[in-house]
């Protein structure tokens, strides 16, 4: 089962806003909760760049597996500072590209507590899978061990 989970927090390293760290089925998005969102959004979208180009990250799209090397469509995540009427923070996924609009009325905490929810409910549209170890892991139930 993929969990995903964004923190706001104080003490990361000098210079740096945000912090990605991964592991089987797991990330965890550590942002600066005392930097301006801007500046964090910014970091964030280079993070998430380098996430993505370990090529570790797969996109279902009907039929079709999307990854970073997919010619023409590189699978990829972008954060915007953006409102979009009526929805707060809100992702909007198309082949290839995961846009993720946030509140610029936001705070670097609110927009970590936002995001949970948000990437919960993307997470449970089956659409995204990561290959760990040799292991195909998806947003399926992890199986039963004996």
């Amino acid at each position: 089962m993929l969990d995903v989970r964004y923190e706001a927090v104080t003490g990361l390293a000098p210079g740096r806003l945000t912090e990605i760290d991964e592991d089987r089925g797991r990330i965890r998005v550590r942002l600066d909760q005392s930097a301006p969102l801007a500046d964090v959004v910014r970091q964030l979208n280079r993070e998430i760049t380098r996430l993505l180009c370990s090529a570790h990250w797969f996109q279902l799209w009907k039929d079709e597996i999307v990854s970073r090397d997919t010619p023409g469509r590189p699978l990829r995540i972008e954060y915007r500072l953006e409102a979009r009427e009526g929805r707060g923070t809100c992702v909007e996924e198309r082949k290839g590209l995961v846009t993720v609009y946030i509140d610029p009325s936001l705070d670097a905490a609110g927009f970590a507590a936002a995001m949970n929810p948000v990437t919960e409910n993307f997470l449970d549209g089956g659409q995204w899978f990561q290959l760990y170890a040799g292991e195909i892991i998806d947003n399926s139930p992890e199986p039963n061990k004996v």
